[in-house]
């Protein structure tokens, strides 16, 4: 069940995640982006506001921090194709887009003020999708559920870097917050019932 208020965050499903080629490849990317259409749509009509993130780095890699240090190349650089959101799911001007340098989506960001000026507050839940489920959906969970926010990660709107590394970041997520996890179909009856 929905409580309080509700906001879905489409995180990171940005080129640089989802195509064919990209540095960051998400497993099962390019699948999920029908069902992420309908779960941003029914939020839509529903009066659920509709926020997305974007990973965005300078070419340089100055922001990038320890970043640097993983396993991934460079990718989501500022001036490329890779950055941008998927056209499929392009944000309407209604919709929110908060950029950010680092895995979660609250650090370093203003999405808690964003939030707040919804009137989404702690207590009131967040409805979760996008890339890469073990990297900033993960961190961005964790943000959330430390902020008090109620949690409802879509997982098949959702793409890791694997399918173990998914598997393994949804059953860490539930483990912060008993049901967290949550199929399309499910979120979508909970909207039904949702009264904005």
């Amino acid at each position: 069940m929905i409580v309080g208020k509700a906001a879905l965050l489409v995180i990171d499903i940005q080129h640089d995640f989802i195509d064919d080629n990209a540095p960051v490849h998400c497993v099962g990317g390019q699948a999920m982006i029908p069902r992420v259409k309908i779960l941003i749509e029914t939020c839509r009509k529903a009066g659920i506001p509709v926020i997305y993130t974007k990973e965005v780095h300078r070419p340089s890699g100055i922001d990038m921090g320890r970043e640097l240090d993983g396993n991934e190349p460079d990718h989501c650089l500022i001036g490329t194709r890779g950055v941008e959101i998927l056209e499929e799911i392009t944000p309407l001007p209604k919709d929110i887009v908060v950029t950010k340098a680092r895995y979660d989506a609250f650090l370093g960001t203003d999405l808690q003020f964003i939030l707040n000026g919804l009137k989404v507050m702690p207590d009131d839940t967040l409805i979760i999708c996008g890339d890469a489920t073990n990297v900033c959906v993960h961190y961005t969970s964790a943000g959330a559920h430390q902020r008090d926010y109620r949690l409802k990660v879509v997982e098949d709107c959702c793409a890791g870097s694997s399918w173990e590394a998914h598997e393994a970041a949804l059953a860490q997520i539930n483990y912060l917050q008993h049901g967290a996890r949550i199929k399309l179909n499910e979120i979508l009856t909970e909207i039904a019932e949702y009264q904005a």
